[in-house]
């Protein structure tokens, strides 16, 4: 099976392509810029995949320029599946990548794939606008959205806050300002990640979408403490107004149930061995 994975260069990329190329899959990366659908265009038809990843896009959400997320993640991505749809031979499985901030502060609760969404910022608007203007094309093309919770590992950049906070402990560093140390996260690891991204696309559960989470949370303060436990290093952390985003969602946890119910056994390693191997490397 030939794969395409857009965004292959980018940090959940590289680990996608090792899981695929791992098991047998022949993987390719795209060359084009989604906005320039002429060439978009050519390089599909000439690849001609059989399975299609797309995982290029904006993801962080402090970027400095709004309309860059709806002209590259919705735009972009449009461009894409045009692209895909006229290429003369439809892949067996597109899974896309959307995001867990689609539901906003909808429910303090564990939300699943049929909790109210309320996206909160741009990046998450750009990226609902995503799922709905890619449903469109469900009667062209075998789309499978997911939406990952957030998720770490060795070689995400340190603007993204686990990475950030692993820099200060490998620096022992005796200061970090960071944003709202009460936010809760449901973190999982980035090779779990990628390991659910090639079964889905395996199963091709066509027209469905999944949550990519742990069904755990962690605030700042206790990954801070769990940081502190493993490298005894002591760190005062303050915030910095700054660093708190206006509409700051409070608590995202995620049910994980109908990935896990597809697959079958899907589980992330917990934080604490997510965080000592990105400290070790």
């Amino acid at each position: 099976m030939r794969t395409l994975i857009t965004g292959i260069s980018g940090f959940t990329g590289r680990y996608l392509q090792a899981e695929l190329t791992g098991n047998g899959h022949e993987v390719v990366g795209l060359t084009s810029d989604l906005a320039d659908p002429i060439m978009l265009n050519d390089e599909i038809k000439r690849v001609q995949p059989d399975w299609v990843v797309h995982l290029a896009g904006i993801a962080f959400v402090g970027h400095g320029e709004p309309n860059d997320f709806y002209r590259i993640n919705l735009i972009g991505t449009r461009n894409l599946l045009a692209a895909l749809a006229e290429c003369g031979k439809q892949p067996d499985c597109v899974l896309v990548a959307s995001s867990a901030n689609v539901y906003g502060n909808s429910s303090g609760g564990v939300l699943d794939e049929d909790t109210p969404l309320n996206p909160a910022n741009d990046y998450a608007v750009s990226k609902l606008a995503m799922e709905y203007m890619a449903r469109v094309w469900l009667d062209k093309l075998p789309l499978v959205i997911a939406r990952p919770f957030n998720y770490t590992g060795v070689g995400q950049r340190e603007e993204f806050l686990l990475p950030k906070i692993v820099d200060h402990f490998r620096r022992r560093a005796e200061l970090i300002e960071l944003g709202n140390l009460d936010v809760r996260r449901d973190f999982s690891d980035v090779r779990a990640v990628v390991r659910a991204y090639r079964r889905l696309l395996e199963e091709r559960p066509v027209g469905k979408t999944f949550n990519i989470c742990s069904g755990r949370t962690h605030s700042l303060h206790e990954v801070l403490s769990l940081m502190q436990d493993i490298t005894d290093v002591e760190m005062d952390a303050r915030v910095n107004p700054a660093f708190v985003r206006p509409n700051e969602i409070k608590t995202l946890c995620g049910d994980p149930s109908r990935l896990c119910k597809l697959i079958g056994g899907w589980e992330t390693v917990p934080l604490e061995e997510t965080l000592r191997w990105m400290f070790s490397h």
